[in-house]
């Protein structure tokens, strides 16, 4: 029996074969699902005749790296379909590799609302109605579903909701996680554009036109401890990590993985460095996946 994945919650077992095979009904969600396993570090071959298969898996052995984790996705519309893909799977085995059938499916009455709503035709529907085009996929596909080794029921799932659910199953934790970048530049230089925190250091005295720091750089001690003792300084840091922190779950939620937090000087040596690695080591303390970069450091 398949496992069988709902909408409802469910614990699921984290998935590590190196290869996934995506089927389904049209508007059930594969794209969606080939983009989440895309997220996750498969290498995604969309719409692949099941002649190919077997040939498309070697390929990605021999290739090694990022094409290890291979996902195929197989598309009714394709005119090399085949409905038996109990038998290419039997030969993947044969050969000694491992495939992982995922099979994305959903209410009749859900599939018509979605192909109404782009006003689309179902691919197999013909001159008929939009039923009999579900129908006739639903009989192509009846042995694909049953032989599936997971069923995803998108019927009540959004976007995000379907998203989350490939990851629990094939990502693992670490790379569900927000990835934040904590970014320091100089005003003079231009902001980043990819900034989706912009932070202003500018309020804290320069050690620019202290003598003994200016040919120095905020990642040594004496300019971060200068930067960092004046007044204002700690309770900025403190801010915006907690604000970072608040953030981070709902960033995660709505499917973002990198988060660009830029901290900014006039020049983006002194002031905006030393706050960017007090920064990271406090988003790191809060157990929160961030680094640093110095975008201007080294440009003066």
């Amino acid at each position: 029996m398949p496992e069988y994945v709902a909408d409802s919650e469910v614990d699921l077992e984290e998935v590590t074969t190196d290869l996934v095979i995506v089927t389904g009904v049209s508007g059930g969600g594969r794209s969606t699902v080939a983009r989440a396993l895309e997220n996750v570090g498969f290498y995604v071959v969309d719409n692949l005749p099941q002649a190919l298969m077997l040939d498309m898996a070697q390929l990605a052995l021999q290739a090694g790296g990022a094409a290890r984790r291979t996902a195929m996705v197989l598309d009714v519309r394709s005119r090399a379909f085949s409905t038996d893909l109990t038998g290419a799977v039997h030969a993947l085995r044969e050969r000694g590799f491992n495939p992982r059938v995922v099979f994305v499916d959903a209410e009749d009455d859900v599939l018509i609302r979605r192909f109404e709503s782009v006003r689309r035709s179902h691919p197999l529907q013909g001159d008929g109605r939009l039923a009999d085009g579900i129908t006739a996929e639903r009989k192509l596909l009846a042995e694909a579903r049953e032989q599936a080794d997971v069923i995803i029921d998108t019927s009540h799932l959004n976007v995000n909701q379907l998203r989350r659910r490939v990851e629990e199953l094939f990502g693992g934790e670490d790379v569900r996680r927000l990835r934040i970048t904590v970014l320091s530049f100089g005003f003079k230089y231009g902001l980043p554009p990819d900034a989706d925190y912009v932070m202003d250091a500018r309020f804290l005295p320069n050690p620019f036109w202290v003598p003994a720091l200016r040919d120095h750089t905020g990642l040594e001690d004496s300019v971060s401890t200068y930067v960092l003792d004046q007044e204002g300084a700690s309770d900025f840091v403190k801010t915006y990590a907690s604000l970072i922190a608040a953030t981070a779950t709902g960033f995660e939620r709505e499917g973002k993985r990198y988060l660009t937090v830029a901290v900014g000087c006039t020049g983006g040596k002194h002031r905006s460095v030393a706050i960017t690695e007090e920064l990271t080591a406090q988003l790191r303390d809060m157990r929160l996946a961030a680094h640093s970069s110095h975008r201007d450091l080294g440009r003066e």
